[in-house]
């Protein structure tokens, strides 16, 4: 049986590496860590990892170019509703977070620049739901 998935969504590289490697120093290899540069990417990631595994997470970065992150989690939870999903941006607009509540049962929104203990919290309380 294949280990559960934590999917990273954001346009920028390095806060990707950074969102893995926080998230590996803490659960080490109980998870696999996704990364995905783009919400079309993510949607992609999706569909194939539902096949083999099961993605439980989705922490995904708000102004993306393409699908912007409000959109990318209402459309995650539309086909995956058992996904926690989590918004991490600093530039999300008080609408955008309202919409993502209420569309995507948007479990947290965390802000730019984020801490580390701040992540891990809100990963580890979302994961308590499943």
């Amino acid at each position: 049986m294949s280990k559960p998935v934590i999917l990273c969504v954001d346009d920028e590289p390095d806060i990707l590496n950074t969102l893995k490697m926080q998230l590996k120093n803490e659960f080490k290899d109980d998870y696999f860590y996704e990364l995905a540069e783009s919400g079309d990417e993510a949607l992609d990631l999706l569909e194939d990892f539902q096949e083999q595994a099961q993605v439980i997470v989705v922490v995904s970065d708000w102004l993306m170019p393409g699908i912007k992150g409000d959109e990318l989690l209402i459309r995650v939870h539309q086909k995956y509703p058992k996904i926690i999903t989590v918004m991490l941006t600093g530039q999300a607009d008080a609408a955008a977070v309202d919409r993502a509540v209420k569309e995507a049962d948007l479990y947290c929104c965390l802000y730019k620049p984020w801490s580390s203990k701040e992540l891990i919290e809100t990963i580890k309380s979302g994961l308590a739901k499943l």
